[in-house]
């Protein structure tokens, strides 16, 4: 039962003593509406004025009556908010238990900072490619949002060192800088970069500015949600094929074709090799699109003579069947599985 109704149980009980008094004492001494009234108050609230009017057996039965009722509507309130109170406590104590031991459990994960419109989507990305991730959020209300769908969320400012420690920055994966104020972006960019060197820091800007300064602070990688929302508007317009091939792959709104990057981790089969003896069309069924070397240099539309690198990310576009098994086997170490 909960805070509300036990409330509203109350009110209910309190307003049926108070006219049920009025009423008995109008019926058995046959008083008008405001003596009844005034004898009920100071009856149910023993201000101890005594009997202000005579009043005979009947109505001193009566006052013993509504007496007894009153102190018990007055425990069981007393008792309601006592096991509410004493409820919530321990709720929030259990809670906050379990809130810490998920945090210490927490590594390689991505701690993103605010959960506001731009924060709950990339929330929902992560949380639908089963990406480990918490959110930071300042807001108690907004974080309470989160917490409701389901993810795990520290409430508190994400410009305080204490709660990125919290959140185990230091075991973290990378950090997603999503609240709309560029100065604390930009603040949270430098503590992070601080407490873990090796972090991977995603931050939002809203203007060419601060786009600089969070690049001079750290971060990797400055996304402009006004910029990139504008120039998707414009390719809508003068490209709208391409927008939905690209929406197409990338938001896997059909499952049967996908785009993806896939790392090539030390030692794999493929390490070494050019592209033309990967075979990757023709034994996964996917189209290289282009390749990052690990030096950051990029070669779209690579030739079939590029040799494959161990540390290249290899974006690739193709069936979800095809681009596990190449997952697989770029991990695979040693000769050809």
């Amino acid at each position: 039962m909960d805070l509300l109704r036990h409330l509203m149980i109350a009110f209910l009980l309190s307003q049926a003593v108070l006219w049920g008094g009025v009423i008995g004492y109008m019926a058995v001494e046959g008083w008008d509406f405001f003596k009844a009234l005034y004898m009920t108050v100071i009856s149910i609230t023993t201000v101890g004025y005594g009997e202000v009017f005579g009043l005979s057996k009947g109505g001193r039965i009566f006052t013993i009556f509504l007496i007894m009722t009153s102190f018990g509507v007055l425990f069981y309130i007393a008792t309601a908010f006592t096991q509410a109170l004493i409820a919530g406590q321990i709720k929030a104590f259990f809670g906050r238990q379990k809130l810490e031991r998920a945090l210490r459990r927490l590594k390689g994960h991505f701690i993103l900072c605010g959960f506001g419109r731009i924060g709950s989507v990339v929330a929902k990305e992560l949380a639908k490619e089963g990406v480990p991730f918490l959110v930071i959020e300042r807001d108690p209300a907004v974080a309470k949002e989160a917490e409701e769908a389901g993810y795990l969320c520290v409430e508190g400012d994400a410009t305080v060192d204490e709660i990125l420690r919290r959140a185990g920055i230091e075991r973290a994966r990378g950090i997603v800088a999503t609240v709309s104020s560029d100065a604390d972006n930009l603040y949270i960019t430098l503590s992070a970069r601080q407490l873990n060197p090796d972090l991977f820091i995603l931050t939002r800007a809203d203007s060419p500015d601060a786009e600089r300064n969070l690049l001079a602070a750290g971060a990797n990688k400055v996304v402009s949600p006004y910029f990139i929302g504008a120039l998707r508007m414009a390719n809508a317009l003068l490209r709208p094929h391409v927008v939905d091939f690209i929406e197409l792959a990338v938001h896997r709104r059909h499952l049967e074709l996908q785009m993806e990057e896939v790392r090539v981790e030390d030692d794999a089969y493929f390490a070494g090799r050019p592209l033309r003896e990967c075979g990757l069309r023709e034994r996964f069924g996917v189209i290289v699109v282009a390749v990052k070397k690990a030096s950051g240099e990029a070669f779209f539309n690579p030739s079939p003579e590029t040799t494959i690198e161990r540390g290249d990310v290899l974006i690739v576009l193709g069936e979800g069947k095809g681009l596990k098994e190449l997952e697989e086997t770029v991990k695979f170490r040693g000769e050809r599985p």
